[in-house]
């Protein structure tokens, strides 16, 4: 059984207000490449499908057009809702699409029925499981008590009654522990969104969502695929691609990548603004490339940005590197503020403010609250 695992094509993603729809458009078309030269007998899309719960008119259109393309072709889709998707909408008209081989996971309700390919080897049961918080699984298990993203993973997971002399596939949309994360993510409030890779054990595969950079988890077994395009500067040294996933008998998997190549890439830039407009410097470079780029000029350029942008049309953002920054302590990262928790950016500014650390009573009272909203929030 080969499967294409996809995720987090966040359709409709704006970075620094630059439109990456274009962007989306090519490299969907070149997913549906690796697709047609593959052959798989499923494509797998594990969540955030879009980038807003509410998407535009155009991510709609695209998202139309690649499940068409995809139905055209022989093989199943699975599809699941992420943490950015609205779950009702994205599985609007899904009984009438299964018939075209489109799978999209329903708005959890506390029942899976698995959804079943047939190989050389058997069956292979595939379960879709949307993202889900604490409070979308509770209800469903009034007996059970949930607190936590674990608890309510747990809870799923043992009412599906897997059958493990059986092989069988996941597909989730949840942080498992030991991932790296990148700044275009959600960062829960202290980690409460925590999921121990332990309770995944039954599965063959699991393929997962939510994770920008593509990896492993402990094993290939449990595998975050990434995103098709960067959406953000930490991300500017992955190598996207798409994950090709083969399962045979039963214990026996192997998988493996296939790059992806965009159309434009993201990439970050350092130097004077004499090294930067340099032509020899940068001829035979995609000039047409987003970027960050950092000024090691001891002194501010005047109109940098637009003067860069003469050269560097999508010139998403810049800064200066020198000695004035450094001794004011300036990062040259402007989203080092993204890769930290709310409860650790509430620490440092209450001690910004008050000049002492909170204490512990303070620290339990804020996490409290701010798990509370993370939870409640749709």
């Amino acid at each position: 059984m080969k499967l294409i695992h996809l995720s987090d094509l966040h359709l409709g993603k704006r970075v620094y207000d630059f439109n990456l729809l274009e962007d989306q458009a090519y490299i969907l078309k070149e997913i549906l490449k690796v697709i047609d030269t593959e052959e798989p007998d499923g494509v797998i899309i594990a969540g955030d499908i879009y980038d807003k719960s509410v998407p535009s008119t155009e991510a709609v259109e695209l998202l139309d057009e690649f499940l068409v393309q995809l139905s055209r072709r022989d093989l199943q889709v699975f599809l699941i809702s992420g943490n950015h998707d609205s779950p009702e909408r994205l599985a609007f008209a899904s009984r009438l699409i299964a018939s075209a081989g489109i799978h999209v996971s329903p708005v959890y309700h506390g029942v899976i029925e698995p959804i079943v390919l047939t190989d050389a080897y058997g069956p292979v049961n595939i379960y879709l499981l949307p993202f889900v918080k604490p409070a979308h699984v509770r209800r469903f298990f009034p007996d059970r008590k949930i607190e936590s993203y674990q608890d309510a993973l747990c809870a799923a997971i043992e009412a599906l009654s897997i059958d493990c002399s059986g092989r069988n596939v996941l597909v989730t949309h949840q942080f498992v522990i030991g991932a790296v994360r990148s700044d275009s993510e959600e960062i829960s409030v202290g980690g409460t969104d925590n999921i121990d890779a332990a309770v995944f054990e039954q599965f063959d595969y699991v393929a997962l969502g939510h994770i920008h950079g593509p990896q492993n988890i402990g094993s290939e077994r449990i595998r975050y695929c990434g995103t098709p395009l960067k959406y953000s500067f930490s991300e500017a040294e992955h190598v996207k691609s798409v994950t090709v996933t083969e399962i045979r008998e039963k214990g026996s998997l192997s998988v493996r990548t296939v790059p992806l190549h965009p159309v434009r890439d993201l990439r970050e830039i350092e130097g004077t603004y004499e090294e930067l407009t340099y032509r020899p410097n940068y001829e035979g470079t995609n000039t047409e490339d987003y970027l960050h780029i950092t000024l090691t000029d001891e002194e501010d350029i005047p109109d940098a940005i637009g003067k860069l942008r003469l050269i560097y049309p999508n010139l998403m953002s810049l800064d200066y590197n020198n000695s004035r920054t450094r001794s004011a302590g300036v990062l040259s990262d402007p989203a080092e503020a993204d890769r930290k928790s709310p409860l650790v950016l509430f620490e440092e500014f209450y001690k910004e403010q008050n000049g002492r650390s909170m204490s512990d009573e303070q620290k339990d009272f804020a996490r409290e609250i701010m798990e509370h909203i993370w939870e409640e929030q749709l």
